[in-house]
């Protein structure tokens, strides 16, 4: 019997690890994590209500994906996407979720299409509560759901990772200005002419969709990403009760507060 417990214990362990990296990444979009600052494990762990082992697994598993670096004897490094780097990202997406859409337009069931329009219509009504990060993680679903329909499992996975390196700065700001709900409103668009059969207009859509992308990007990224002006809503995928700000660490500057215990 000890090993069905010790089983149960690594089981719960791991999920404990999947919530801890999905309030990083929260904590990281509303920038709450700021780029180019050492963060601790034992620091966030306090700030999380949890032990630091969970949060250095995760913030390994954060590493694995290029989001932060590890610093000997300190902590981790939340790393920085330049523009070069944002143009670079945006450019491999174009080559290939542009062609892509135009041939699924041409060869999918349109039932499976349709099928993704209540995750289109969530993007929309997310962007439209300020929920920002339901907002990413409903476009992430429909972007990567969409692509699938091509049956090309490594281009999936290759447009995952890359949305994953070209995370947004400063979205809190673009929120603000109601600029994110033209850009949720796309994916409606996108979705009709797919399921009409047009091909190149979905090219044409998806193409006009990323460079709105990169437009929001370059609004708001520089060599120093400016903090956001509020913490934006988590809606029902975060804890409702916030927890305290990241404390300062050998010398670093405190984050944002309203990084959610877990």
């Amino acid at each position: 019997m000890g090993d069905l417990k010790q089983y149960g214990l690594v089981r719960a362990q791991e999920r404990l690890r999947d919530q801890v990296g999905h309030a990083l990444r929260a904590a990281l979009i509303a920038g709450e994590l700021r780029p180019g600052q050492v963060y601790s494990a034992p620091g966030l762990a306090s700030d999380l209500g949890v032990s630091a082992t969970p949060v250095r697994e995760a913030m390994l598993d954060l590493a694995r994906e290029g989001l932060v670096e590890p610093v000997r004897n300190k902590g981790f490094r939340i790393t920085e996407v330049s523009g070069r780097d944002l143009d670079q990202y945006t450019e491999l997406r174009t080559l290939i979720e542009v062609p892509t859409v135009g041939r699924i337009a041409e060869t999918a069931d349109r039932a499976r299409l349709e099928a993704l329009r209540p995750v289109a219509e969530e993007i929309v009504s997310r962007a439209r509560d300020h929920d920002l990060i339901g907002y990413l993680e409903a476009d992430r679903r429909f972007h990567l759901a969409l692509l699938a329909l091509s049956g090309n499992d490594r281009l999936v996975e290759t447009v995952g990772e890359l949305r994953k390196r070209s995370r947004l700065y400063g979205l809190t700001a673009l929120d603000e200005a109601g600029r994110l709900v033209t850009s949720a409103e796309e994916h409606l668009e996108l979705l009709d002419l797919m399921a009409a059969g047009d091909a190149r207009g979905a090219e044409e859509c998806m193409r006009r969709h990323l460079g709105h992308v990169r437009s929001l990007w370059a609004d708001d990224t520089h060599d120093e990403p400016p903090a956001p002006n509020r913490t934006p809503s988590t809606g029902s995928r975060e804890p409702a009760a916030p927890g305290r700000p990241p404390s300062a660490r050998s010398g670093e500057p405190s984050a944002r507060p309203g990084l959610a215990a877990l």
